[in-house]
């Protein structure tokens, strides 16, 4: 991300905002209320368009990449807000999670061609595979709406993996759940970078989850990076002190 910029009328979200997401790594992004983590996350997403700056992903920019190819460019992402599908069951959530990396058309479905028996038959396995890393087998096939709320965030996270991103933003993944389900989330974090290879961005009020689990910590205050670098380092920053006390350090 280099030197980004976004306003909406006087209102400045975002000021030449610049970090980089190391390959591999979990990059925690922390502040405060209005701080701009969102704005940022719906920019890279391209829900948002930047009014300066530029996004870089595998050596290009987003911003050349249509909002609607943004999964299968490699980037996925939860949502602060659950955004499932709460009459359709676990394995169809997961499953549409997989269309951006589906190729037969419209055409090739109508005529039922033996190409569209063989992509459903991969989609169904994905979709088991990543039900069975998340734990979700006992309720495959119930509707989300069934399901506690805990047990639906795990269900988004497997829609975001199905497609097989390389960037994964997690936008308050730990909104929402107890201290136990918290712990859990954070090991279920680490495991799928591990097991998957994944680069992962994010979004975290919960602190102890962000410092426990990242391998950098980025600060935003007021749509401007103050503090990035080590957890420890980002915790005793002056700036971040004074963001989150309301005094000074």
């Amino acid at each position: 991300m280099q030197n980004v910029g976004v306003r909406f009328g006087g209102i400045v979200a975002l000021d030449d905002v610049s970090f980089d997401v190391p390959s591999g790594c979990i990059v925690g992004l922390i502040g405060p209320n209005g701080a701009g983590k969102t704005t940022l996350f719906n920019c890279l997403s391209r829900l948002y368009q930047c009014g300066s700056g530029d996004i870089l992903f595998d050596g290009g920019s987003l911003l050349q990449i249509p909002r609607h190819r943004i999964a299968a460019a490699g980037i996925g992402r939860t949502f602060q807000n659950l955004a499932l599908f709460r009459t359709m069951t676990v394995l169809d959530n997961v499953m549409v999670g997989r269309h951006s990396r589906t190729g037969t058309g419209f055409f090739m479905n109508s005529l039922r061609l033996p190409a569209v028996a063989r992509e459903e038959t991969a989609t169904l396995e994905k979709a088991q595979a990543l039900i069975r890393l998340l734990e979700l087998e006992s309720v495959a096939h119930m509707r989300v709406a069934d399901l506690p709320f805990g047990t639906q965030k795990r269900v988004e996270l497997a829609r975001a993996l199905a497609s097989e991103p390389r960037l994964l933003l997690l936008d308050e993944p730990a909104s929402g759940l107890n201290h136990e389900e918290v712990g859990l989330l954070g090991k279920l974090i680490r495991d799928i970078r591990d097991r998957l290879k994944l680069t992962v961005l994010l979004v975290e009020h919960h602190m102890s989850l962000v410092m426990s689990i990242s391998d950098r910590v980025v600060a935003l205050n007021f749509g401007r990076k103050i503090a990035e670098g080590t957890p420890a380092e980002v915790r005793q920053h002056p700036e971040v002190i004074q963001a989150y006390l309301g005094g000074a350090a």
